[in-house]
């Protein structure tokens, strides 16, 4: 894969090393190296902690839906018509604003 990608790759960036030296100068060459590089390295970063993640098992996973079931608390819902609760108030008229 590394192969494959190598040549498009580094067409594009003399491509950009010859538009940048012939619009900006040396000045934005520099910048166009410093941030193509940077991007690789977090695109490295990125794909090699990508691929050193353990897998989890489905046991693990069934534990862990067992273990927060456990967990969750299950409240009573209230019954608001029930004897000595308080009706709630009807809403009222609506209050002069000023506009």
């Amino acid at each position: 894969m590394r192969d494959l990608l190598r040549t498009p790759v580094s067409v594009l960036l003399f491509l950009f090393a010859v538009l940048l030296l012939s619009e900006t100068g040396i000045a934005g060459a520099v910048a166009l190296a410093a941030t193509t590089t940077l991007a690789a390295a977090v695109l490295a970063c990125a794909v090699l902690a990508t691929r050193s993640v353990v897998p989890v098992t489905p046991a693990r996973i069934r534990t862990a839906i067992r273990d927060r079931e456990r967990r969750t608390a299950f409240l009573t819902q209230r019954d608001p018509d029930a004897a000595g609760r308080p009706r709630p108030r009807a809403p009222g008229r609506s209050l002069p604003t000023a506009a």
